[in-house]
């Protein structure tokens, strides 16, 4: 009985010690972020003992334990050349100067048609199809008349001047032959069929619909028996051995498409390359895509580029050196834009900074940082939380107001102090810049509504100023 009982006793002290290990645990990792970010002493305006930085504000201090508890990575800022591949997306576009269309002149119908689809490659005078039109009998009739007469014209001139052509007679019958030639290839006859009636003196019933070039068809509106009017558009046959490529540009990245330069046009499925040249067309804004489309040009062998196919369009960007930072390095909140600078032992100071260009993962510095000083590229969020949480703790925070013209919320406090405010209708207005005060007080008018004075009353809210 007493083993029983001790194997009991035993049994409950170790369930007993196990749960207070989880509890112990648990409390560990429900600790907040800020709590695992050591923080020394804030003295603002003073200068710390030995080679440690003057604290400002919103500085706080991490271990090294903790920077990589967090991931802190740290890098040095540069002032250097950038060389970036500027990718868009582009479609493949046939040239519209080499696009024909064929188009009937006369009252028809459709006699045979061939196996000839939309996207079929066809070649230059390749039969497309036939037709019949009753206006090509008086037409054809009085053009074999033509011939006949010029015949009959010669053999008599041979037989009375011994073989002797009048320089003017002969001229003239050259002249009606070509007119009724021309009136046949107006209409639509083909030159070959010209011919063919010329040296056969036999009326053609069906004429044929040859093709003008070497390429692939476009539209195709016709099958057997069709009736058709003139003016229909019966084909359209596009020349694709050189295409356009339509690239979806942003504003700010049409600057770097300049007449003549060269850029990469990749088929991302099939691994291939072209080299494509930008031309001298001004771009076109699509209010659908909110783009301008930039024209390009390039080769096609083997017809690979088919229109409305998607590719993938480089153009490689050397720009003059410059300050630039990684994208994720900025904290951005509203119009504010801050960094957070490496002071060394530790310290990070957030510092606000003015940018510029942006090409894909680079952001340009254009106020705010100098050459060679180090700041944060990730683990920044955690920072600026702790930042905050600092400025509350050294008691630097104010009464918030909303500026009427950017809509930023500002410190009172702070805003007298720097005299960023003005009066109006007996309120006093806060704003974030002398930029937003100087719009305001030309016109307070434009920025003062039922909305605005609603949000400006939201100014008890005690937050923290980093």
């Amino acid at each position: 009985m007493k083993r029983i009982l001790w194997g009991i006793s035993l049994c409950v002290i170790i369930l007993i010690s196990f749960l207070a290990g989880i509890w112990v645990s648990r409390g560990d990792r429900d600790k907040p972020i800020s709590s695992l970010i050591e923080s020394g002493p804030i003295t603002t305006g003073e200068e710390v003992e030995g080679d440690l930085p003057a604290l400002t504000p919103g500085m706080v201090q991490i271990s090294p334990e903790r920077q990589q508890l967090i991931g802190v990575r740290v890098g040095t800022v540069e002032k250097k050349a950038v060389v970036h591949d500027l990718r868009v997306l582009g479609r493949v576009a046939a040239d519209e100067v080499k696009v024909y269309k064929i188009v009937s002149s006369v009252d028809g119908w459709i006699q045979q048609s061939y196996d000839n689809s939309v996207g079929t490659l066809v070649k230059k005078h390749e039969v497309l199809a036939t037709f019949y039109s009753p206006e090509f009998l008086d037409a054809e009739q009085a053009y074999i008349y033509a011939l006949d007469a010029v015949d009959r014209l010669k053999l008599g001139r041979r037989l009375e001047l011994g073989r002797q052509e009048l320089p003017a007679q002969a001229a003239f019958d050259q002249l009606t032959v070509q007119r009724q030639v021309d009136i046949l290839r107006s209409m639509g006859m083909p030159d070959s069929q010209i011919m063919e009636i010329g040296q056969t003196r036999q009326i053609m019933l069906n004429v044929q619909i040859p093709s003008p070039i070497e390429g692939f068809i476009m539209a195709r509106n016709v099958s057997p028996g069709q009736r058709f009017l003139k003016g229909t558009e019966l084909f359209q046959i596009a020349d694709l051995s050189r295409v356009w490529i339509l690239a979806d540009v942003f504003e700010h990245e049409v600057q770097y498409f300049k007449p003549g330069s060269k850029a990469t046009v990749r088929l991302p499925y099939q691994k291939k390359t072209y080299q494509a040249t930008v031309t001298a067309v001004l771009p076109i804004f699509d209010p659908d895509t909110r783009t301008l489309k930039v024209r390009l040009e390039t080769g096609n062998p083997g017809y690979v580029l088919k229109p409305d196919m998607f590719a993938d369009v480089e153009m490689p960007i050397e720009l003059d050196p410059v300050i630039a930072v990684l994208a994720d390095a900025i904290i951005y909140s509203g119009l504010r834009k801050t960094v957070f600078v490496d002071r060394g032992h530790g310290y990070f100071e957030p510092r606000r900074i003015e940018t510029g260009w942006r090409l894909g993962d680079l952001v340009e510095v254009t106020e705010g940082l100098t050459p060679g000083e180090r700041i944060v590229l990730s683990g920044n969020f955690l920072i600026d939380s702790e930042s905050r949480l600092q400025a509350v703790a050294m008691g630097i925070y104010g009464n918030l107001s909303i500026d009427p013209v950017c809509g930023m919320e500002v410190d009172e406090v702070r805003a007298k102090a720097t005299g960023l405010t003005s009066e109006y209708q007996g309120k006093t207005y806060y704003f974030c810049s002398v930029d937003c005060k100087e719009q305001f007080d030309s016109n307070p008018a434009e920025f003062i509504d039922e909305s605005a004075e609603g949000h400006n009353k939201k100014s008890q809210k005690n937050l923290p100023i980093a």
